[in-house]
């Protein structure tokens, strides 16, 4: 504790009383200069993700579709590029699928469980998400509500900062399944090949 008894001068009253302090809304609205968080992807993320979670679920539908979605399956049709696919990727044929090995179909639960995540993210961009508004009045709106395909989109609050968590988990997720699928693939590839007829 800071001893005053010395001190050469009495201390003067506030000349002015202090406001008690705002809560919640208000204090947000009072405070200015500082800025509220706001979440912006860049527009090729938002791109990506909007492209590849239909070829990830197309990819997913096939193994978990397996033998049906494989050459002489009934759901052929919709999966035929990969018959030519299987012969070169020997987890996505029928050397995997005769050998009951497990690898893809596990990969591809865990492919769907990103894919959820991504949908989450998305979801929130394009169903709650602004676009900053730049007009050149002395007032302009700060944001807009923004079309459903406007890629320049930012979301805050509770909410974007959630749906950032969870892209950024499932990205993870990504990351490391990518890491742990090279190395162990080419010794899967190799013992399919070996009995393979």
């Amino acid at each position: 504790m800071v001893s005053t008894r010395h001190h050469p001068n009495d201390f003067s009253s506030p000349s002015t009383p202090t406001p008690a302090p705002k809560a919640g809304k208000e204090l947000a609205a009072s405070a200015t200069g500082t800025r509220k968080w706001r979440h912006t992807p860049s527009v090729i993320a938002t791109l990506w993700l909007s492209l590849s979670v239909p070829v990830v679920l197309w990819d997913a539908s096939y193994v978990l579709f397996r033998p049906h979605s494989m050459p002489g399956g009934t759901l052929h049709y919709i999966w035929s590029p990969y018959a030519l696919y299987g012969t070169i990727d020997y987890i996505y044929g029928w050397p995997a699928w005769n050998n009951r090995n497990g690898f893809t179909a596990a990969q591809s639960l865990m492919n769907l469980v990103e894919t959820a995540c991504y949908l989450f993210y998305l979801y929130v961009l394009f169903q709650y998400g602004i676009t900053p508004s730049h007009g050149r009045g002395r007032k302009s709106k700060a944001a807009k509500q923004s079309r459903f395909l406007d890629l320049k989109k930012s979301v805050d609050g509770r909410l974007g900062a959630i749906a950032l968590l969870v892209v950024f988990s499932g990205s993870v997720m990504t990351l490391s399944k990518t890491v742990l699928y090279e190395p162990g693939l080419s010794d899967i590839e190799r013992d399919l090949k070996l009995k393979s007829p």
